[in-house]
Protein backbone atom coordinates (compact mmCIF):
# COMPACT_ATOMS: atom_id res chain seq x y z
CA UNK A 1 0.00 0.00 0.00
CA UNK A 2 1.64 2.99 -1.45
CA UNK A 3 -0.88 6.08 -0.04
CA UNK A 4 -2.33 6.75 3.23
CA UNK A 5 -5.85 8.21 1.60
CA UNK A 6 -7.91 7.08 -1.11
CA UNK A 7 -9.36 10.10 -3.96
CA UNK A 8 -12.35 9.55 -2.47
CA UNK A 9 -11.39 10.38 1.54
CA UNK A 10 -9.17 13.37 -0.16
CA UNK A 11 -12.00 14.91 -1.81
CA UNK A 12 -14.29 14.40 1.67
CA UNK A 13 -11.64 16.49 3.45
CA UNK A 14 -11.52 19.05 1.40
CA UNK A 15 -15.41 19.15 1.19
CA UNK A 16 -15.33 19.49 5.08
CA UNK A 17 -12.62 22.04 4.98
CA UNK A 18 -15.07 23.71 2.28
CA UNK A 19 -17.76 23.72 4.82
CA UNK A 20 -15.81 25.55 7.20
CA UNK A 21 -13.06 28.13 5.16
CA UNK A 22 -15.71 29.31 2.72
CA UNK A 23 -18.41 30.56 5.17
CA UNK A 24 -15.84 31.91 7.52
CA UNK A 25 -14.27 33.57 4.97
CA UNK A 26 -17.64 35.14 4.31
CA UNK A 27 -19.01 35.92 7.28
CA UNK A 28 -15.04 37.49 8.37
CA UNK A 29 -15.44 39.91 5.12
CA UNK A 30 -19.14 40.64 6.01
CA UNK A 31 -18.52 41.79 9.82
CA UNK A 32 -15.27 43.95 8.73
CA UNK A 33 -17.52 46.01 5.99
CA UNK A 34 -20.06 46.16 8.80
CA UNK A 35 -17.89 48.02 11.60
CA UNK A 36 -17.61 51.01 9.52
CA UNK A 37 -20.24 52.24 6.47
CA UNK A 38 -19.03 51.96 3.90
CA UNK A 39 -19.60 53.08 -0.19
CA UNK A 40 -22.51 54.74 -1.28
CA UNK A 41 -23.96 54.74 2.57
CA UNK A 42 -21.20 56.50 4.24
CA UNK A 43 -21.98 60.19 4.46
CA UNK A 44 -18.43 61.15 4.36
CA UNK A 45 -17.60 59.04 1.68
CA UNK A 46 -20.58 60.15 -0.70
CA UNK A 47 -18.81 63.57 -0.32
CA UNK A 48 -15.75 62.76 -1.61
CA UNK A 49 -14.76 63.10 -5.29
CA UNK A 50 -14.31 60.45 -6.62
CA UNK A 51 -11.51 58.91 -9.14
CA UNK A 52 -12.50 58.29 -13.31
CA UNK A 53 -11.94 54.69 -12.62
CA UNK A 54 -14.63 54.37 -9.64
CA UNK A 55 -16.89 51.15 -11.14
CA UNK A 56 -20.26 51.88 -10.48
CA UNK A 57 -20.89 50.82 -6.25
CA UNK A 58 -23.35 47.94 -6.57
CA UNK A 59 -19.93 45.91 -8.36
CA UNK A 60 -18.30 46.07 -4.88
CA UNK A 61 -20.35 43.52 -2.78
CA UNK A 62 -20.90 41.42 -5.84
CA UNK A 63 -16.96 40.73 -6.35
CA UNK A 64 -16.37 40.76 -2.60
CA UNK A 65 -18.40 38.08 -2.09
CA UNK A 66 -17.64 36.05 -5.44
CA UNK A 67 -13.42 36.69 -4.14
CA UNK A 68 -14.08 35.93 -0.61
CA UNK A 69 -15.62 32.49 -1.50
CA UNK A 70 -12.76 31.68 -4.15
CA UNK A 71 -10.43 32.48 -1.13
CA UNK A 72 -12.34 30.17 1.15
CA UNK A 73 -11.97 27.64 -1.34
CA UNK A 74 -8.21 28.42 -1.84
CA UNK A 75 -7.91 28.36 1.92
CA UNK A 76 -9.68 24.70 2.05
CA UNK A 77 -7.21 23.60 -0.67
CA UNK A 78 -4.32 24.08 1.33
CA UNK A 79 -5.59 22.99 5.17
CA UNK A 80 -6.39 20.20 3.14
CA UNK A 81 -3.12 19.05 1.59
CA UNK A 82 -1.72 17.73 4.87
CA UNK A 83 1.89 16.73 5.21
CA UNK A 84 2.72 19.32 2.06
CA UNK A 85 5.81 20.92 2.89
CA UNK A 86 5.28 24.94 2.97
CA UNK A 87 1.52 24.34 4.30
CA UNK A 88 2.20 26.02 7.45
CA UNK A 89 4.09 28.72 6.43
CA UNK A 90 1.12 28.87 3.05
CA UNK A 91 -1.65 29.10 6.19
CA UNK A 92 0.56 31.97 8.18
CA UNK A 93 0.92 34.08 5.31
CA UNK A 94 -3.18 33.69 4.46
CA UNK A 95 -4.18 34.92 7.98
CA UNK A 96 -1.71 37.49 7.88
CA UNK A 97 -2.81 38.74 4.56
CA UNK A 98 -6.50 38.14 5.45
CA UNK A 99 -6.48 40.46 9.01
CA UNK A 100 -4.83 43.51 6.42
CA UNK A 101 -7.53 43.01 3.96
CA UNK A 102 -10.37 42.72 6.81
CA UNK A 103 -8.77 45.88 8.06
CA UNK A 104 -8.91 48.31 5.20
CA UNK A 105 -12.34 48.96 5.46
CA UNK A 106 -12.55 50.57 9.18
CA UNK A 107 -8.88 52.37 8.63
CA UNK A 108 -10.35 53.87 5.43
CA UNK A 109 -14.25 54.84 6.49
CA UNK A 110 -13.66 54.27 9.62
CA UNK A 111 -10.82 56.23 10.73
CA UNK A 112 -11.13 58.21 7.12
CA UNK A 113 -6.99 57.81 7.13
CA UNK A 114 -6.92 57.50 3.32
CA UNK A 115 -2.93 57.52 4.20
CA UNK A 116 -2.86 54.79 6.33
CA UNK A 117 -5.07 52.70 4.29
CA UNK A 118 -3.17 52.90 1.61
CA UNK A 119 0.33 51.74 3.64
CA UNK A 120 -2.44 49.15 4.54
CA UNK A 121 -3.47 48.14 0.84
CA UNK A 122 0.46 48.24 0.05
CA UNK A 123 1.51 45.68 2.55
CA UNK A 124 -1.82 44.24 1.44
CA UNK A 125 -0.59 43.90 -2.07
CA UNK A 126 3.02 42.23 -0.87
CA UNK A 127 1.59 39.54 1.69
CA UNK A 128 -1.46 38.40 -1.10
CA UNK A 129 1.38 38.02 -3.73
CA UNK A 130 3.35 36.43 -1.40
CA UNK A 131 0.55 34.12 -0.32
CA UNK A 132 -0.73 33.58 -4.00
CA UNK A 133 2.91 31.65 -4.73
CA UNK A 134 2.90 29.65 -1.36
CA UNK A 135 -0.23 28.27 -2.84
CA UNK A 136 0.64 27.61 -6.30
CA UNK A 137 3.32 26.19 -4.63
CA UNK A 138 1.30 23.63 -2.69
CA UNK A 139 -1.56 23.38 -5.16
CA UNK A 140 -1.82 25.49 -8.66
CA UNK A 141 -5.45 25.30 -8.34
CA UNK A 142 -5.49 27.51 -4.66
CA UNK A 143 -3.00 29.74 -6.62
CA UNK A 144 -5.13 30.26 -9.59
CA UNK A 145 -8.34 30.83 -7.20
CA UNK A 146 -6.13 33.44 -5.56
CA UNK A 147 -4.95 35.65 -8.43
CA UNK A 148 -8.48 37.54 -8.91
CA UNK A 149 -8.52 38.67 -5.61
CA UNK A 150 -4.50 39.88 -6.40
CA UNK A 151 -6.00 41.48 -9.23
CA UNK A 152 -8.27 43.10 -7.29
CA UNK A 153 -6.72 44.55 -4.48
CA UNK A 154 -3.97 45.68 -6.96
CA UNK A 155 -6.81 47.89 -8.70
CA UNK A 156 -7.88 48.63 -5.07
CA UNK A 157 -4.69 50.06 -4.35
CA UNK A 158 -4.66 52.65 -7.26
CA UNK A 159 -8.38 53.83 -6.30
CA UNK A 160 -7.19 54.17 -2.94
CA UNK A 161 -4.08 56.56 -4.32
CA UNK A 162 -6.32 58.29 -6.41
CA UNK A 163 -8.87 59.24 -3.80
CA UNK A 164 -6.24 60.60 -1.61
CA UNK A 165 -4.89 62.83 -4.74
CA UNK A 166 -8.26 63.76 -5.34
CA UNK A 167 -9.40 64.45 -1.58
CA UNK A 168 -5.85 65.68 -0.02
CA UNK A 169 -7.64 66.35 3.50
CA UNK A 170 -10.31 63.74 3.59
CA UNK A 171 -10.81 64.66 7.18
CA UNK A 172 -11.83 67.66 5.84
CA UNK A 173 -13.99 66.54 3.60
CA UNK A 174 -17.47 67.71 5.51
CA UNK A 175 -20.50 64.46 5.62
CA UNK A 176 -23.55 65.40 3.37
CA UNK A 177 -26.62 67.36 5.79
CA UNK A 178 -28.64 65.18 3.87
CA UNK A 179 -31.24 63.13 6.02
CA UNK A 180 -31.76 59.90 5.30
CA UNK A 181 -36.30 58.76 5.33
CA UNK A 182 -37.29 55.75 5.50
CA UNK A 183 -40.96 54.91 4.35
CA UNK A 184 -42.55 52.76 6.59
Amino acid sequence: MTVLASRRQLRASLLRWALVTVPAVLLLGFISGSLAPSGPDNPWFAALEKPAIYPPPMWFGIIWSLLFVMQGLALALICAAWGARGRALALVLFGLQFALSLAWTPVFFGMRDMGLALIVILVLDVLAVVTTIAFWRIRRSAGLLMVPYVAWILFATLLNWQFLQLNPDPAAVPESGAVQRIAI
